[in-house]
């Protein structure tokens, strides 16, 4: 019919459809020169199991790198560790890929097979004939009766589990470890760089905080004075020390009416003329949080929206956080800047397996 509902006229003298998509019929077979040729069979065997024996020298080499070179040593500029790690684990999964490639191109069954179109859901003739059609295929990849590759693949893929587990190595020591032997302050989970004494400084310039610097409504973002100057040592925090301390004792300072607040038990003498600390990190996943609204005092997280109410303990009204943010007892020092009581009384972000 045309678009005004009126049928359109039939031109009778159009060819028939058969004449129009003839069947073009199946091109002859042709045979690779491993189907008919048994030395081809043979020599193509050995270059699959060669590939995969390649692939599994390339996992004991990683292995061996990891041992023998040191993490400091470089190699044409590079460092040399990451460089052969690279290399060597590349080298295990392309020598097994092409083996693979190689196998499926020179040995498995070499058929042609035209099937037509059928509904989505198969009937169950269709779903018994593809397990039968399946199990022919495992037959015919020849796994079974070609030991040299089945072994050699097996060996070479199994092989490849070893450099995940020789990485774990490098997840660093347990926390009792670092508990007890600190390299720098601050290190573990379950504490920060906050001590007694220690004063809260704005984030980036580092300048110390007076009480009478904040307004009603105010929110700093806050960091520990000892990201700047060490406790340990007196010199500021470098590398690995400054990042760990730095997302981990990040602040935010609050300021509201005294009569507002209402304090967990314990901790009525946690705040300065209206003034509270927390951590600055989600108990949900780790995100940082900034975004307040001072009317209520929430807190919101941007990342999944979790809201505190810091005028409550940071207690969660809203969104996936099943904590609250830990908070820091807050002090003034003899020349009037705030200072941490302590520190935390107990971890910051997420939880993990070890918390209480």
């Amino acid at each position: 019919m045309d678009g005004h509902g009126h049928d359109e006229p039939v031109d009778e003298n159009l060819p028939e459809r058969d004449d129009l998509y003839a069947n073009p019929g199946v091109h002859e077979h042709l045979w690779r020169p491993t189907d008919v040729d048994p030395k081809a069979e043979k020599r193509a065997e050995r270059q699959v199991a060669t590939l995969f024996t390649l692939s599994a020298l390339c996992t004991v080499l990683f292995v061996v790198c990891y041992v023998v070179v040191g993490p400091d040593e470089t190699l044409a500029g590079f460092g040399a560790q990451n460089l052969l790690f690279g290399l060597t684990l590349a080298g295990a999964l392309l020598f097994l890929g092409i083996g693979i490639i190689q196998w499926a191109r020179k040995l498995m069954a070499d058929q042609e097979i035209v099937e037509y179109r059928h509904p989505a859901r198969s009937s169950d003739e269709d779903r018994a004939t593809t397990i039968e059609a399946l199990n022919t295929g495992i037959g015919e990849s020849g796994i079974g009766r070609r030991p040299l590759v089945r072994n050699s693949l097996l060996g070479a893929a199994g092989l490849l589990g070893v450099p995940a587990v020789v990485m774990l190595r490098d997840l660093g020591p347990t926390n009792a470890q670092v508990t007890e032997n600190p390299p720098f302050p601050g290190s573990g989970i379950t504490n920060t760089i906050w001590d007694k004494g220690m004063r809260v400084v704005r984030d980036v310039v580092g300048t110390p905080i007076r009480p009478e610097d904040m307004q009603i409504g105010d929110l700093i973002n806050g960091e520990p004075e000892g990201i700047y100057v060490s406790p340990w040592d007196g010199e500021p925090l470098e590398g690995v020390a400054l990042q760990v301390n730095k997302s981990k004792g990040a602040v935010v300072l609050v300021k509201m009416e005294p009569e507002e607040i209402i304090p967990g038990t314990g901790r009525e003498n946690w705040s300065v003329d209206g003034i509270l600390c927390y951590s600055k990190i989600c108990t949900h996943v780790g995100c940082p949080i900034s975004l307040y609204e001072r009317t209520t005092h929430h807190l919101l997280c941007p990342c999944h929206q979790s809201t505190f109410d810091l005028a409550d303990s940071a207690r969660v009204v809203f969104g996936p956080a099943a904590r609250p943010l830990p908070q820091l007892a807050l002090a003034v020092d003899a020349d009037g800047y705030l200072v941490a009581q302590s520190d935390f009384d107990e971890p910051v972000g997420p939880s993990f397996w070890e918390r209480g």
